[in-house]
């Protein structure tokens, strides 16, 4: 077999191999399945609560707010935004367990 035959018949395999790949991707239509960008939605509204939780009124120099130091805002609203964004990577990679 000399080299040029070789070099086609490997090309025609890999090109082959491309072409399937791509009708099997693209028969899907997204990159995720739809439990996927739930978990996703889900993870994102934690983070915003979160937020949402750190929030408030702030201190001036004229007018001292204690609240500022409060549980709520040091240690609630912080754990619930990183809960959120660990939960979005979990929504990223999760998959269905009879998929391959």
């Amino acid at each position: 077999m000399s080299i040029q035959n070789f070099l086609k018949s490997t090309s025609n395999k890999s090109s082959n191999n491309l072409n399937n790949n791509m009708e099997k991707n693209s028969s899907k239509g997204f990159a995720l399945e739809k439990i996927n960008y739930i978990l996703i939605a889900i993870s994102f509204a934690l983070v915003i609560l979160g937020f949402a939780l750190m929030g408030g009124e702030s201190s001036t120099p004229d007018n001292y707010n204690a609240d500022i130091f409060s549980w709520r805002r040091i240690v609630l609203g912080p754990t619930i935004s990183f809960i959120g964004f660990v939960a979005i990577i979990f929504g990223i990679m999760y998959k269905k367990k009879g998929d391959k």
